[in-house]
């Protein structure tokens, strides 16, 4: 009996390895030379690493100076949200953190400030950074320097939010700004200087990399940070341990190409977007699709069903072939009510059936129709639950 055709509608969560990268990947893996030797072969591994760097920098209008290569994208978090991270023009470093509070657990947990220094800033119904508030907490911490970290784009619901206005204001104190970019990158454009961001992070595997490689970005190399881990010198002293060749190399041609095919690409998932959303409208008039008052991702959908559990639900879609999420994958395979959702206001009891849908270049239309007969069949059975009970 064939296999069943399955419908990978998870792309926030890994996206599958692109061509381009796996040509890399394969190709780094047969060098045997270490990137820090002076012979031929460590100078041939040294070129694949800044040919990458200058691919990954080009992604995020940024300076391939300013590139540092981690583990992923938590490392490169753990890095940059620290007290030892300052501007050498200024001297000054960050007594407080302000964070987002619908930010990914890497950068809520991840920082290295005590608790008793640590802020969540409030978002509003649709998980837009409340301004006012911001504006109104870095005049009451001043003239202490303040470090703030909001991410680019939310890996839920796909909210972006106005992080050069938030970077004006925070840098109007005197302040740093950090932004997990890690969704962003590869989905709408992404520009460092135009943002007005001190540092983004960003992770391979989220745009067609391999697993186990992200990257630390500085707006210049004009910066301090205190290293998570120390050895040898490598990445300008920022991050000891010999690189992973293979896996930044994979990073560099991952990042080129989704580069290249950027905007039409973008335009072709908010197609599907708006596809995906009006076949959930029309099966289930019922159904909210949170953050849809702000702009969101081209790519993602996240929405709720009542009375629809998200545990039922994705056991019903992956019996159906349709791989979806409810939420962040960062939990163990569990399934658990969203901190993002509960910071934006949702009643817990919508927010419990919450399922995201993400989509990269793998999805056609065809996802659509099959995703559809999916939540058609739960739906159905979710009703006769409910005729049964009654």
């Amino acid at each position: 009996m064939a296999a069943t055709q399955r419908t990978y509608l998870d792309y926030n969560a890994t996206a599958p390895l692109l061509p381009e990268a796996a040509e890399a990947l394969t190709h780094a893996l047969q060098l045997p030379g270490n990137p820090s030797s002076v012979h031929a072969e460590g100078r041939a591994a040294r070129a694949l690493v800044e040919t990458a760097r200058d691919r990954v920098a080009a992604l995020a209008g940024a300076r391939a100076g300013g590139v540092t290569f981690t583990s992923g994208g938590s490392e490169a978090a753990n890095l940059v949200m620290s007290p030892g991270f300052r501007r050498l023009s200024d001297g000054a470093r960050p007594e407080r953190l302000l964070v987002c509070a619908t930010e990914h657990v890497c950068v809520l947990e991840g920082h290295r400030f005590p608790e008793d220094a640590v802020e969540r800033i409030p978002v509003d119904r649709d998980g837009v950074v409340d301004l006012a508030w911001l504006e109104r907490r870095l005049a009451e911490l001043a003239p202490r320097r303040v470090l703030v970290s909001v991410h680019l784009a939310n890996n839920e619901t796909g909210v972006i939010q106005p992080l050069a206005r938030i970077a004006e204001r925070v840098r109007a104190h005197g302040g740093l700004v950090h932004s997990d970019a890690v969704q962003a990158a590869g989905r709408i454009p992404v520009d460092m200087a135009a943002l007005g961001v001190d540092a983004l992070t960003l992770s391979g595997h989220k745009l067609g990399a391999p697993k186990g490689v992200g990257a630390l970005v500085l707006a210049s190399e004009g910066y301090e940070l205190a290293p998570l881990v120390r050895g040898g010198g490598q990445e300008r002293g920022r991050r000891g341990g010999t690189e992973n060749v293979a896996g930044i190399a994979a990073f560099g041609a991952a990042a080129e190409a989704v580069l290249r095919d950027l905007v039409a690409e973008g335009e072709r998932l908010s197609g599907l977007r708006g596809a995906f959303e009006a076949a959930i409208g029309r099966l289930s008039p019922g159904s909210v699709v949170l953050g849809a008052g702000a702009p969101r991702l081209p790519n993602t959908v996240l929405f709720a069903t009542p009375g629809l559990r998200a545990e039922t639900a994705l056991i019903a879609f992956d019996l159906a072939g349709v791989a979806l999420s409810s939420g962040s994958a960062c939990s163990s395979g569990k399934v658990r009510r969203s901190h993002v959702l509960d910071a934006m206001g949702v009643a817990p009891a919508l927010a419990e059936g919450a399922l995201r849908l993400s989509m990269g270049r793998g999805t056609t239309a065809q996802a659509v129709e099959t995703f559809a007969a999916a939540y058609e069949k739960a739906l159905a059975a979710l009703h006769k639950g409910q005729a049964n009970a009654a």
